[in-house]
C-alpha cells in the first residue's frame, strides 16, 4: 500500500470514512502516494479533497465534472447595493444566444464543438458570486494581481458539464472503476473538458459583468481542481484539490461566510496541491432534513454576513446551507499551519447566485 498523509490538525472535522476512502484508494495498483487536504470529504468511490499520485491512470479518481475550478474576475460598479444587484443577475441556467456580446469577449471555439449547456453554472456547489475584498493580508502580492482592499471581484466555480459527464461514463461502461484502457486517448479528451471549463467560467463571467454594468476583465485566477496532471512521468489525480505549486488559488467558503485567496506553495509531501473550499461536513440529504428543521427559505436568502442569495431551488437551498459545510477559517489555518499556503485577502459575498429566481420581475 502506498503511503497516505492527511494535511489536517486535530481540530478539524475529518470523517473516518473519508480516510478510509483515502486508505482504500492507496491500495490502487500503481499509487504512490494520498494527500488528503484539510476539506476532505467521503465520495462516491474516492475521496474529495485529495490529491492522488499513481503510474496508472484512473478516470473515477477524477470523477465526472472534469474541468472544475474556480476564477476570479475583478469587477469594477460605482456602487453594490446587493439587492439591487441580485435582481440584475442574467439567466445563468440559460445557454447564451448566437448573438450575446459575452461571445464576443471570450471567443467562440468551443472544445470538441459541444455546445450544450455552455454559458451556464449547474447545480449542486456550483455557483457565481459577487464579493468584496474584506481584508488583506499581503497587500504586496494582492497589488501584484491587481487587487486592493474593498475592490470587488466576481467568483465563479463551474466546470465542463455534460461534457465531462459523457467522458467518464465512456470509461466506465466498460472498465468501470478500473484504470483506462487507452490513457492518451483519454487524457485528450479530458484536456479538452479542462479547457470546456475554463471557457465557461469565462462566458458566464462575461454575461454577468455585462448585465451588472460592468466591463468584462480576464480572470486574474482560474484554477481546475478536478483534473488529472502528468508528474514526472506519473499521473495526479485532483479531486477537488486546487493545483498548490506556486499558484495564486481562491478556497471558497460557503455563501454566507468569507472566501480566501492564498498563496499556494504545496510540495511534493502533499502532492503540489491545497484544498478547493469549506469541504462538506453533512451529506445533501442530512442538510435538507436538518435545515428544514432550522430555517425558514427567506431566511436561507439573506445570510449572516448580510449578502443576498439568488436560487429559486428550495431543495438547493437547504442542501447547500453554510451550516452544512466545514469551517472555512479552520481549513485554511491547517494550510497555513502546514506550510502549504499563505493567506493573501479574504473576501466576503454580496451577492450569490445558484439558480435564476423565476418569479423576479
Amino acid at each position: 500500500m502506498s503511503s497516505v498523509t492527511v494535511f489536517a490538525s486535530p481540530r478539524s472535522w475529518i470523517e473516518s470514512d473519508a480516510v478510509e476512502q483515502c486508505r482504500h484508494v492507496a491500495a490502487f495498483d500503481g499509487m504512490v502516494h494520498v494527500a488528503g487536504m484539510p476539506d476532505l470529504h467521503p465520495g462516491k468511490g474516492a475521496p474529495i479533497g485529495a490529491a492522488m499520485l499513481s503510474s496508472v491512470l484512473y478516470p473515477h479518481l477524477v470523477g465526472s465534472d472534469i474541468g472544475c475550478g474556480i476564477a476570479v474576475f475583478p469587477v469594477a460598479l460605482k456602487r453594490a447595493v446587493p439587492e439591487q444587484l441580485a435582481r440584475r443577475f442574467p439567466d445563468l441556467d440559460r445557454v447564451p444566444d448566437d448573438d450575446d456580446p459575452a461571445w464576443d469577449l471570450v471567443g467562440r471555439d468551443v472544445p470538441e464543438g459541444h455546445l450544450d449547456s455552455i454559458g451556464t453554472v449547474g447545480r449542486g456547489n456550483h455557483f457565481v458570486e459577487l464579493a468584496r475584498i474584506q481584508k488583506v493580508f499581503d497587500a504586496e502580492h494582492a497589488e501584484r494581481i491587481g487587487l486592493a482592499g474593498k475592490d470587488l471581484v466576481l467568483i465563479v466555480h463551474s466546470g465542463s458539464r455534460g461534457l465531462g459527464e459523457g467522458i467518464l461514463r465512456s470509461h466506465t461502461e466498460h472498465h468501470g472503476a478500473g484504470p483506462a484502457a487507452d490513457p492518451a486517448g483519454y487524457l485528450a479528451r479530458h484536456d479538452a473538458a479542462v479547457r470546456w471549463g475554463s471557457l465557461n467560467r469565462r462566458l458566464i463571467a462575461a454575461r454577468t459583468m455585462r448585465a451588472l454594468g460592468a466591463r468584462y476583465a480576464e480572470p486574474v485566477v482560474d484554477l481546475s481542481h478536478n483534473l488529472v496532471e502528468i508528474r514526472d512521468g506519473r499521473y495526479l489525480h485532483r479531486k477537488g484539490a486546487a493545483p498548490g505549486d506556486d499558484r495564486d488559488v481562491l478556497i471558497a467558503g460557503t455563501r454566507g461566510t468569507p472566501s480566501y485567496l492564498v498563496a499556494a506553495h504545496a510540495g511534493p509531501e502533499a502532492n503540489w496541491s491545497v484544498a478547493h473550499g469549506a469541504g462538506r461536513k453533512m451529506s445533501r440529504a442530512d442538510a435538507l432534513r436538518r435545515g428544514k428543521a432550522k430555517h425558514t427559505v427567506e431566511e436561507l436568502r439573506r445570510t449572516p454576513v448580510g449578502s443576498v442569495v439568488v436560487c429559486d431551488d428550495r431543495k438547493l437551498l437547504f442542501e447547500e446551507a453554510p451550516t452544512a459545510y466545514k469551517r472555512i477559517e479552520q481549513v485554511v489555518a491547517d494550510l497555513t499551519e502546514h506550510k502549504l499556503a499563505t493567506p493573501i485577502a479574504e473576501t466576503v459575498p454580496l451577492v450569490t447566485y445558484k439558480t435564476v429566481n423565476r418569479g423576479r420581475s
